[in-house]
């Protein structure tokens, strides 16, 4: 991987932490199609793995405003749905995966974006977990759904219990694909080197993500995803 491509990478990195961290959603949004274009090798397992630390720190910042009843719900329908997940990898060539990617990235946002208000029940718990288990999975992006269950909730609540459910969910994600030999230690060492930019990211995200309104973020970050995932179709 050129210079060239890891400096854009941090800096998308960086930035992704600083949405995710500020508004609760975006950061796979926002790396996965920019991962996708520089080096498909890289998704989903790159994009999972940076995300650890970050849910890790948000989850933990954030955890007084915890839901932790839709978190258990959520929680269990997405471990349930990941095997399928994981079978998408294996009926989709390679060579399609930039384009899988970049279908998925737009049609959640559009999803996230036309939804119309309401109060989440076990129904849609389970729903979310069931669609971020096997685009999550597959992809590396999870979020809209998660988003789409908790746009009208606190920015708080949101923010700890998206953070809850992705980290578990990035583990079991995780586990699977290098238990089945679709992950690649090479991934994981990218990852780590853009560590350095994922906590500059989420650093500056504390200093903010109690005054920069919510809505206006969320709209930033899903039509950014609408253009990257275009854009990555295009490009497949």
């Amino acid at each position: 991987m050129s210079t060239e491509t890891v400096a854009v990478l941090a800096v998308t990195v960086a930035l992704a932490a600083f949405v995710q961290g500020t508004s609760g959603l975006g950061f796979a949004l926002i790396v996965a199609p920019v991962a996708g274009l520089l080096d498909p090798a890289l998704v989903p397992v790159f994009v999972l793995a940076s995300m650890i630390p970050l849910n890790l720190y948000v989850a933990w910042r954030e955890r007084s405003s915890l839901d932790l009843r839709g978190a258990g719900w959520i929680t269990a329908a997405r471990l349930a749905a990941t095997p399928a997940g994981l079978a998408l990898l294996w009926v989709i060539p390679d060579r399609r995966i930039g384009l899988f990617v970049g279908a998925a990235t737009v049609l959640a946002a559009l999803v996230s974006l036309a939804a119309p208000v309401f109060t989440p029940g076990r129904g849609a718990y389970v729903g979310a977990g069931v669609v971020t288990g096997l685009t999550e999975t597959a992809t590396g992006v999870g979020g809209p759904p998660l988003a789409l269950v908790y746009q009208h909730r606190p920015p708080a609540e949101l923010r700890s219990t998206v953070a809850v459910c992705f980290l578990v969910g990035e583990v079991a994600s995780l586990a699977l694909l290098f238990a089945t030999g679709r992950g690649n230690a090479s991934q994981l060492g990218w990852a780590a080197v853009l560590l350095p930019a994922l906590a500059t990211g989420a650093w500056l995200s504390r200093l903010v993500h109690g005054r920069v309104d919510a809505r206006q973020m969320r709209l930033f970050v899903l039509g950014f995803a609408v253009v990257s995932g275009a854009v990555l179709m295009l490009g497949t």
